[in-house]
Order: structure tokens, then sequence, then C-alpha cells
């Protein structure tokens, strides 16, 4: 692993402190996430995690129901082996969102 060093205005050091443990992963998330569909699920997730959401906000926090909606119709699609390539990059990203969406909320509540 690399260790990066940068610099960046107090400002967002400030906001970006609280979720220093996480940022690694908000980083690839926005990285991959404007090579597919899931961009706006990345996006949307990010832009969550950046407003510095309080335990009870994370612990509330569901995608949009848009993009809950698409999980389900590529999970379906999966299922009857009817998905093209780009839908399977589509749903690993989905999957992994969810997945540290899940690991964020375990992370809280094991915290409170």
């Amino acid at each position: 692993m690399v260790q990066l060093t940068m610099q960046v205005p107090d400002e967002l050091a400030t906001q970006i402190q609280p979720i220093g443990s996480w940022l690694p992963t908000v980083i690839e998330l926005s990285l991959i996430g404007f090579k597919t569909l899931a961009a706006a699920t990345t996006a949307e997730t990010i832009q969550f995690l950046s407003k510095n959401p309080d335990p009870q906000e994370v612990l509330n926090y569901h995608v949009s129901e848009r993009a809950q909606e698409r999980l389900q119709r590529l999970l379906t699609l999966n299922q009857a082996g009817l998905l093209s390539e780009m839908e399977q990059l589509e749903l690993d990203e989905l999957q992994q969102i969810e997945h540290i969406i899940i690991m964020l909320k375990a992370q809280v509540t094991s915290q409170l």
C-alpha cells in the first residue's frame, strides 16, 4: 500500500476528518462510479458522507429508491442469466456500494 500525503484547505480538512478512515473508499467509489451507470448512486453516497452525518443519520441512510429498484432489476436479470457485460459491471458496482454502506452501518453500531 502506498501512503499519500496531500495539502487541502482547512475547511475541506474539517469535512474530511470525520470520514478519514473511509477516505480511500470514498475516493475509490468516486473513480469507479464515473465509468458506469452506477455513477448517480456513487455520487449520492459520496454526497451523503461528505455532509458528516451523525450516527443516527448513517443508520437511517438508504440509497435512492431509483437505485434500489435498479439493483433489484439487475439481480433479477442476473438470476435469469440475462445480464449484459455492462449490466454486470453496474451490478458489481452497486453491490460494492451496498457492501460499503453495510460496513459503515456496522462500524457505527459498534461505536454506539
